[in-house]
């Protein structure tokens, strides 16, 4: 499946189309073939390892990342959670491996990322202090060039049960693009002239500034069920508005809840695909696109 350019822009090429790229991917050869779980003309989700699903696909095609990898966080602690005191564990697949291996691990699906990614396209990654400064290393060591370092400040965020230090209360979310000459879109007019009554701190009519105050989801968000990390759907919407175009095509690597996926259809005029290695996630996911396209 070729590239064709862009008239409009002759540094880019023209979007690839989402069923192009799911025939790229079920593709058999000496491997086994992989196809979605879930598919319609504008979203597909995928049961299976980000890695291998992306090795599968082109250079060059994806116009947008959205990344919330493990936090790796899970360490047998505890937390506060609607009042109670909870096990911080969310899964194995949240468990340090140490240092080393961690780091191993973000650069492998970093680097993926970075190979199916347009020379135009852009990566956002979500994380705590756990992970964030591991995959900010990464990204400026693989050729990545920084963008904005996003504050994700959580006014609803839980309290701090052993009184010993600061109460963690924001998220970090970095977004780069594939280079530093690379063109970049961003919505500026969209951003700053739009309503965005969750956040208190945005202006209307002002810039946007790089501290969002966004609470965490809502039990409206999660009817359907919930993600131990999930992220609330007017983040998502933001992301999407700002940083892709009508007929771009949106890749999270950890589909997790499925938000970004949602906030695409809500977006609207953009193409999802999504991986999600866990099944109870993947089912979680479809139960809010049919939930949402029924409504």
């Amino acid at each position: 499946m070729g590239l064709t350019k862009n008239k409009h822009n002759p540094g880019g090429f023209e979007s690839a189309t989402l069923e192009g790229l799911i025939t790229q991917i079920s593709k058999n050869g000496m491997q086994r073939s992989l196809k979605p779980v879930f598919n319609t003309t504008e979203f597909a989700l995928y049961n299976e390892d980000c890695l291998e699903v992306m090795s599968r696909l082109p250079d060059n095609h994806i116009d947008m990342i959205f990344a919330d990898p493990p936090y790796m966080l899970s360490n047998d602690g505890m937390t506060c959670q609607n009042g109670k005191m909870v096990s911080v564990n969310k899964g194995k697949w949240d468990k340090s491996g140490g240092f080393e291996q961690d780091l191993s691990f973000h650069e492998l699906w970093i680097t993926e990322c970075r190979r199916i990614l347009k020379p135009e396209g852009t990566i956002w990654i979500s994380g705590t202090y756990h992970s964030i400064y591991q995959c900010g290393f990464l990204l400026q060591k693989l050729g990545f060039h920084m963008l904005n370092d996003i504050t994700w400040f959580k006014p609803n965020a839980s309290p701090n049960l052993s009184c010993r230090f600061f109460t963690a209360s924001h998220e970090t979310i970095l977004w780069a693009k594939k280079t530093k000459q690379a063109k970049h879109y961003f919505n500026y007019s969209a951003i700053k002239n739009g309503l965005f009554p969750e956040d208190s701190l945005k202006k209307p009519g002002s810039q946007m500034r790089s501290v969002w105050s966004i609470t965490s989801p809502s039990a409206t968000e999660k009817k359907s069920g919930k993600h131990p990390t999930q992220k609330p759907l007017s983040l998502l919407k933001r992301i999407i508005l700002a940083s892709t175009k009508p007929g771009d095509i949106i890749l999270p690597p950890f589909n997790g809840a499925g938000t970004t996926g949602i906030a695409a259809v809500v977006v609207g005029e953009r193409k999802y695909m999504g991986i999600e290695i866990n099944p109870d996630y993947v089912d979680l996911t479809i139960k809010r696109y049919k939930l949402l396209t029924r409504e």
